[in-house]
């Protein structure tokens, strides 16, 4: 049995992997989101951190000129509000609300994504500051932080390539604040950086894949893809947390 939950989880990383090269987001809400079928968000939440941590440092050379500062700043300094909330929710709440909190969201972001929510204009400092604090609120208690920020760059006119950019060094930057709260709860151990350590392989050969792709394939259909791929693990995952609570 732990050897086939070992296999499920390197497919499930390598896949996530695949899909955070190509479009600079995704890996922790596809990782996450398939490992919670099997595992409790305490045990993975932290090495998904570290992962994407590396993820981003591989990634962020090549999309430094696209990124768009006075967004990025706002979103930052939300999530530094946000982010100790979501780790003190990770902390003392148990698996199964918040996995089903978990497939809820993602499931509410993936159809309003696959239905074309955009907006006219890049909103403004307050907006931009609120969607901050609901990345960090996320990101600190089930390491996906992902789907505001998703939403908030690919449904206003900044551009994809902008987007793409600024939400590799938005996810670094939280990353990296979610990880310093996480270890002094108490998260961190010797056991959370070996697991990310045997996972990473797995990591590197898959965002290599993405982002070689990345110029290549049709971003309609990908996108389309990965929308129906969350959708249906956010259904399994909250399936599974529903049987638990009742």
């Amino acid at each position: 049995m732990q050897i086939l939950i070992l296999f499920y989880a390197v497919v499930c990383i390598f896949g996530a992997a695949v899909v955070r090269g190509y479009s600079g987001f995704g890996f922790s809400l596809l990782a996450v989101t398939s490992l919670s079928l099997l595992l409790p968000p305490t045990e993975i939440v932290p090495s998904i951190f570290i992962m994407e941590v590396a993820a981003s440092l591989h990634l962020l050379p090549s999309v430094w000129r696209d990124i768009h500062w006075r967004a990025l700043l706002w979103l930052a300094v939300g999530s530094l509000v946000g982010t100790p909330f979501g780790v003190y929710a990770l902390v003392h709440v148990p698996a199964a609300p918040m996995t089903l909190a978990l497939a809820v969201f993602v499931l509410i972001a993936a159809i309003l994504l696959a239905r074309g929510y955009a907006l006219n204009s890049l909103p403004g400092p307050a907006v931009t500051f609120a969607t901050g604090t609901a990345s960090g609120l996320f990101n600190g208690s089930f390491g996906i932080g992902g789907p505001p920020v998703i939403l908030f760059f690919f449904s206003s006119p900044a551009g994809a390539a902008a987007g793409r950019a600024s939400m590799i060094a938005f996810f670094l930057m939280t990353d990296v604040t979610a990880l310093a709260w996480q270890g002094w709860s108490g998260l961190l151990s010797v056991t959370t950086l070996w697991r990310a350590l045997l996972f990473l392989p797995a990591l590197t050969g898959g965002i290599w894949l993405g982002n070689r792709g990345f110029m290549n394939a049709d971003p309609v259909d990908f996108r389309r893809w990965v929308l129906r791929l969350l959708m249906l693990l956010a259904a399994l995952a909250g399936g599974r947390a529903l049987t638990q609570i009742l």
